[in-house]
């Protein structure tokens, strides 16, 4: 089972959440709450997914975020969860802050339940999960943050045309699972085109590679010379 802690201020958001998660057989909603006391209710849970609310009034999803990574910190035997901001349009700059505390990604709480069902499992396989619907916009503002990876950027030259389609994908949103599904190949076989390109990008991560599909022009933005 895919242990999942829900954190939001809103109880009605919480119990959708909880109710949308409980109809898959494989993940189980162990608790939920609200910000403050979140960093002590992840620690007890332990679970394998964080969906956190980006913006809420009494702590916010940047503090627990920052708990959460100190607490570890500390707690060095504790497996991390993956965190996943949920979002809505109007938070890009708390996005790129997050994702430079080392949030796995951001969903929109408007999300359709599958979306949301894929989510938790991509993200309990290790994988990023990046909302299409904000990918755009959050990049601009995360690129300013790390210098726009040129190195990076000009390695994309160095990838197989099959790695150039996937960087594509993955840069959607999708998960390897979805990319397979798109592509016609096994869940296997992404994997290991993902492992090599993020590799022979720099050994980045999904979320910087995403950035640097936008930067080298392959997501229908125009990207700046290489």
């Amino acid at each position: 089972m895919i242990r999942v802690v829900v954190v939001d201020d809103e109880q009605l958001v919480r119990s959708g959440v909880r109710m949308i998660l409980g109809t898959a057989e494989d993940i189980e909603v162990v608790a939920d709450c609200s910000g403050p006391g979140a960093v002590e209710t992840v620690l007890a849970a332990r679970p394998d997914v964080v969906l956190l609310d980006i913006r809420m009034p009494q702590v916010d999803g940047l503090a627990v975020l920052r708990g959460l990574c100190e607490a570890y910190g500390r707690h060095s035997w504790r497996r991390r969860p993956a965190v996943s901001m949920l979002t809505t349009f109007d938070a890009d700059d708390y996005l790129t802050a997050a994702l430079r505390l080392g949030a796995a990604g951001y969903l929109l709480k408007d999300a359709e339940p599958e979306r949301l069902i894929q989510a938790v499992r991509s993200l309990a396989a290790g994988e990023a999960t990046l909302d299409p619907g904000v990918t755009r916009a959050v990049i601009g503002g995360y690129l300013e943050g790390v210098g726009g990876t040129p190195e990076a950027v000009r390695a994309v030259a160095t990838l197989t045309p099959r790695e150039r389609e996937v960087l594509t994908l993955l840069a959607d949103g999708m998960s390897n699972a979805a990319i397979a599904r798109q592509m016609g190949l096994a869940h296997g076989t992404v994997k290991d085109h993902v492992s090599a390109l993020l590799s022979k990008l720099g050994g980045i991560n999904r979320v910087q590679a995403a950035i640097v599909a936008d930067r080298a022009g392959l997501t229908g933005r125009p990207g700046e010379p290489c």
